[in-house]
């Protein structure tokens, strides 16, 4: 069975997904991966944790409130990468927790915060996992961020575009090949 969907209209999000399967669950085919660039469809599952070296810097209200070359990202399956920051890395008074946790079958058990800078406040806009799994306890308190909820987030210095769909927190970039879960019709993939 065959089917193409439309899912977005940036160009680092793929523009269309041809779906491939029978009877079963429907996975995308894979985007053509050009030279210099990775598929999330490479990505392991269960995840993979590996430091980053680039520049991750993260803006709200006016304000960098990361700015870090001591970064971890999480490589999962279809998923573009979510990027952990060291706590020593965000700006003071960024962060305050509140009520909303989560749990990852993979990582464990999530709490958030409260992102202020300036005037603004994004609730429930960052994460972390205080005392995570034995394979990622290297980002134990480490903190990653929704990017569709800052004003910018940037990997060197592209600006990234959020993961497709509000739930998950990847981080998109021109050197990635999808398409990525979150967009519709991926609940299955």
């Amino acid at each position: 069975m065959r089917r193409e969907e439309a899912v977005g209209d940036d160009d680092r999000v793929a523009l269309s997904i041809t779906m491939v399967g029978g009877t079963g669950s429907m996975r995308p085919r894979p985007d053509v991966v050009r030279p210099g660039m990775e598929s999330v469809w490479d990505y392991p599952r269960p995840p993979r944790l590996e430091p980053v070296r680039r520049r991750i810097r993260v803006e709200l209200g006016g304000l960098v409130i990361v700015d870090t070359t001591a970064a971890y990202r999480v490589l999962e399956t279809s998923h573009p990468p979510n990027y952990y920051v060291p706590p020593g890395d965000i700006r003071p008074g960024s962060l305050a927790p509140c009520s909303r946790r989560s749990f990852c079958e993979w990582k464990g058990q999530a709490r958030y915060f409260d992102v202020h800078a300036s005037e603004r406040v994004e609730s429930d806009a960052a994460w972390c996992y205080d005392h995570p799994t034995p394979g990622f306890g290297a980002i134990a308190g480490y903190v990653a961020f929704y990017a569709g909820r800052m004003d910018a987030c940037f990997v060197d210095d592209e600006r990234v575009v959020p993961q497709p769909g509000g739930f998950y927190g990847g981080w998109v970039t021109a050197d990635l090949a999808g398409p990525f879960k979150g967009v519709p019709g991926s609940a299955g993939w």
